[in-house]
Formats: C-alpha cells, structure tokens, sequence
C-alpha cells in the first residue's frame, strides 16, 4: 500500500505538495502541542482531551466528576459556538475556558496555547480539554493532553466504533454514555467492546450512567491510575 502511495505522488506533483503541506501544519501542530505538555508537566498537571461526537455526554460527565473526583481540576472547552459549556462547568466551581472555533471542526494545538496564559497552573492537578464534537478531525491533532478519553452515546450505535476506526485507535478508554437508553435502541455493548478492543486492544471500556451515576467510579479509579502513571513517568524524566 505505501508503494502504490508513494508512486501515487511521483506521479502527481500536485498530491505530493498536498502531503508535504499537510506534513508540515502536522509538524508544526505537533512542536506546539509538545509545548504544551511541557508546561503541564512542569507543573505536575495531568491532561485528558476527550472526544467525542456531539452531545454524547462530555460536559454532563465533567458535571459530574466535578462532585466525586478527588483532585482539583480545570477545564478548556472547545465549541464552533456559545460559551454554554464553560458557564456550565464554572457554575460548578470549576474554572474553565472557552475557546470557539468557529467553522472549525476539532481543536488543535494553536488554539489551546490561547487558554495557557490564563491557566491556573498552580492550583489544580488535573486538566480537562473538552474537544470539539466530532468523530473525525479532533483524532488527528495532538492537543498537549497525556490521554484521550473517547466517548461514544447508546442512541448513536454501536457501529459508530467500526465507522471511526482512526479515533478509537487514539483511545485510552472507550465510555459509552447514555447507558439508561441501552433498553430502548439496538445498541449491542459485547460487540461494541469487542470492536473497540479490535482497533485497541486492552482498551478499558466503561457503561455510564450519567443520571444514577453508575459507571463514575470507574472512570475515576482510572484516572487515578492515569495519574499516577504520569508522576511517575516524570519522576523517570
């Protein structure tokens, strides 16, 4: 496959200005989000970008980490448009910024450096970005987090795992949402999970339960361990 690529752009020089323009906002994306890390990493501060399609159930989630999760945390929410989830989040206690992007369909590192500034580097341990809604270009983009905690709702289908194969790859944990629904639509979680584990094998998968609360507690065990993972990656450093 990489030959016939490859022979592809020799024979097209315009496809191959294409890659080599691609290649170069990649690179540069990824220089800025390696920065980013950076100083979270300076200030012991471990990152998630979650992502998701939208209305799968992100900021419900971050509600509700907010009343359970026993470290302090922050929050960079990304939108096309509105500040409704930031006013959410803060309306819990929790600081959080905006960023809007407008006909953008993901976050990329550029605009995450616009909330460092601001960032309240000394006063949390935990920091969330909440990614554009969208299954396709927010798994390309390098955003400065550690993990990435992918979130897939019941009334999507369970066969949005296999359409979005690139983003499922990219995750460390799988939560399917809106678990309370699993009764009222053709949603299989075995074989969501055994499609999940095909594209990233191990990959935990969490059933959440945004209005009971079921399910919480896992994904807070496994933050805890992502925690952990990453002081002691920085104690290796």
């Amino acid at each position: 496959m990489a030959e016939i690529i490859n022979e592809d752009i020799k024979n097209n020089p315009q496809l191959s200005h294409k890659v080599k323009v691609i290649e170069k906002i990649l690179s540069k994306n990824n220089a800025m989000a390696d920065e980013i890390r950076n100083q979270f990493n300076e200030h012991k501060i471990t990152c998630f970008n979650m992502m998701s399609s939208p209305g799968s159930g992100k900021t419900t989630t971050l509600e509700n980490l907010a009343d359970r999760l026993p470290y302090k945390f922050a929050v960079i929410e990304g939108d096309l448009e509105t500040s409704r989830d930031a006013e959410r989040i803060r309306k819990k206690g929790i600081w959080s910024f905006q960023l809007q992007t407008g006909r953008a369909c993901h976050l990329d590192a550029g605009m995450v450096k616009h909330a460092m500034p601001e960032f309240p580097f000394d006063d949390v341990e935990i920091a969330f970005i909440e990614n554009v809604g969208n299954l396709v270009c927010p798994a390309s983009y390098d955003v400065g987090a550690h993990y990435n905690m992918v979130f897939v709702s019941v009334p999507e289908g369970d066969d949005k795992i296999e359409k979005y194969p690139v983003m499922f790859r990219k995750a460390d944990i799988v939560i399917i949402t809106k678990a309370d629904m699993v009764e009222y639509f053709d949603f299989d979680i075995n074989r969501a999970i055994e499609n999940a584990r095909k594209l990233k094998p191990g990959v935990p998968v969490v059933l959440l339960n945004n209005k009971t609360g079921e399910g919480l507690e896992k994904i807070i065990e496994w933050i805890k361990e992502k925690r952990e993972e990453h002081l002691a990656s920085l104690k290796n450093q």
